[in-house]
């Protein structure tokens, strides 16, 4: 193994990117990938299929933390918006994943790269939005939300992410969601979604990877769970006219490293 894959570098690692995505709300998976491909040397797909283990351990550890802000009750209420996502979301990660197996690694990077420099203007035009009337009702608002969330889940298997940078504006805005409920509306989302674009990406080789870096998987992954509840402790010391141009410009330079990843 590396010398870069130690435990010391990987918790450390997922702590900084952990408390980085806990700042914004958010687990910090899209930090994360580029990490596991220029610092620590995953070829594309394998650091992919890394970073959604990842994600997924991450999200799994949120719920219950979530659940002191927003009762699962008042979640349960809202199911027509999970369902309407879900129908979506889950059919675009099983495609997103079967699309990233037959990528070529050049390919995957490339993809990485230009959805990165998305993600990156999703922090610094959508992330604060605030809630209002529904942009759609009716059949419309269902239509919208199943491309919506099909558009996600795509998204999230290609990167590993949980994808709530996309489902929290998404709930906000398509659904007139209070952007506290949308955060925990997007978990119920994100975690289904993420279970069925692991199921596919399991009958590929390159899941291997994990059992042959379980090690690094679970310090990784405590790390970034540590980090993420630091970073939601110290939220709100940082002005976002700072922390999202900042962030934002972190992620087009981690595009950029990855494009010309070889």
């Amino acid at each position: 193994m590396p010398e870069n894959r130690c435990g010391v570098a990987a918790f450390s690692s997922g702590a900084t990117i952990g408390a980085l995505g806990g700042l914004i709300g958010l687990g910090g998976a899209e930090f994360r990938l580029p990490l596991l491909i220029s610092l620590f040397r995953f070829h594309g797909l394998e650091a992919v299929i890394l970073n959604k283990a990842i994600s997924l351990i991450v999200v799994a550890s949120a719920l219950p933390f979530r659940a002191r802000t927003v009762p699962l009750a008042e979640i349960a209420a809202h199911w027509p918006v999970i369902i309407n996502l879900l129908a979506g979301s889950l059919a675009g990660a099983y495609a997103g994943a079967a699309w990233a197996i037959r990528l070529k690694t050049a390919t995957l990077y490339k993809i990485i790269a230009a959805l990165l420099v998305v993600i990156s203007g999703v922090l610094l035009f959508a992330h604060d939005v605030t809630a209002n009337a529904p942009a759609f009702t009716g059949v419309p608002l269902v239509v919208v939300g199943v491309v919506a969330g099909g558009v996600i889940g795509v998204i999230a298997s290609l990167l590993g992410v949980a994808g709530g940078e996309f489902l929290i504006p998404t709930l906000v805005l398509l659904f007139g969601a209070d952007v506290k409920l949308a955060g925990s509306l997007s978990l119920a989302v994100s975690l289904p979604t993420m279970l069925v674009g692991f199921a596919r990406y399991s009958r590929d080789r390159s899941f291997g990877v994990l059992r042959a870096n379980r090690g690094f998987l679970l310090v990784m992954a405590l790390g970034s769970i540590v980090g993420t509840f630091i970073g939601g402790l110290l939220v709100g010391l940082v002005p976002s006219s700072i922390l999202l141009p900042g962030l934002a410009a972190l992620l087009v330079i981690s595009a950029v490293k990855v494009w010309k990843h070889h």
